[in-house]
């Protein structure tokens, strides 16, 4: 994250980071490994505090990576950023928007999104740059303060330390498809609701943006099939905007909303009704 703050756009030193910690196998460990769909939890270093207790990182680190035989990763590529697909094919999509231009390869957006109940829904706004090569594609986001999109009394703001996505082609109708994320979802959420969204969720998303990218080009092909700022910026009609306007979310300065015991009571409902 040091190197993020050197600048509030992403320079070439974060984009070789992330793409070293999404090929990266050291220090990560396993949770699954199935149909050509893998997922990793980074063994993060334990800190021992001045008392001599271990103090084990709040925010986990998680990866996915999936092998596609049957999209292309230029589609892949355009699946993630076409927001007008993304309400066809995201379930769990509230709201979601660009909000400005920060540069020809960075924009800043909205998201929010449905989290399951008890839990209340959701929001982050965040930083969003890409790196596109003859055969990979990177897009990387973090969260930033904007003072016109401050939280909501009604949404949790959650924050994306670092998120993104690494797409490599494997041949011309076949990708590997890499999804990196440290974030924080606030909320004083205990750690078997992170786990299970770490283990469980993470590549449920994935499959259903597998699933996009095969429907993809004919619904392009009826949508602007030639308009895709995203490759071509003097395509884009957003307003541009001083990057400086923006600063890093941090998320200690937001305050926690506590749902733990709305999920004690769910899951001793669940043990009752099992029992």
């Amino acid at each position: 994250m040091s190197r993020i703050l050197s600048g509030i756009i992403p320079d070439e030193a974060v984009f070789a980071d992330f793409r070293r910690q999404a090929l990266s196998t050291d220090n990560w460990y396993s949770k699954y490994d199935k149909n050509g769909m893998e997922v990793w939890v980074e063994v993060a270093p334990v800190a021992s505090s001045p008392q001599g207790n271990k103090n084990i990182p709040k925010v986990h680190k998680i990866k996915c990576r999936m092998t596609i035989k049957d999209v292309s990763a230029a589609t892949m590529y355009d699946v993630l950023h076409d927001g007008l697909y993304r309400k066809k094919w995201d379930p769990t999509m509230l709201e979601s928007f660009d909000i400005a231009r920060l540069s020809p390869n960075a924009d800043v957006g909205y998201y929010s999104w449905l989290c399951p109940k008890p839990l209340m829904n959701r929001d982050v706004v965040t930083l969003r740059s890409w790196q596109v090569t003859d055969d990979e594609y990177v897009i990387v986001n973090y969260s930033v303060k904007h003072l016109k999109y401050p939280p909501k009394k009604d949404l949790v703001r959650a924050i994306s330390l670092l998120t993104g996505y690494l797409v490599k082609a494997t041949g011309p109708n076949s990708c590997s498809f890499t999804y990196l994320s440290q974030a924080d979802p606030k909320g004083s959420l205990p750690k078997w609701v992170v786990n299970k969204a770490s283990q469980v969720l993470a590549p449920r998303v994935l499959k259903c943006v597998h699933k996009a990218g095969q429907s993809y080009p004919e619904w392009k092909e009826q949508n602007s099939p030639d308009q895709k700022p995203w490759l071509y910026p003097e395509q884009s009609t957003l307003p541009m905007m001083d990057p400086a306007e923006l600063t890093i979310q941090r998320a200690d300065s937001l305050e926690n909303v506590d749902e733990s015991s709305q999920l004690d009571i769910q899951e001793s409902n669940k043990a009752e009704d099992s029992s």
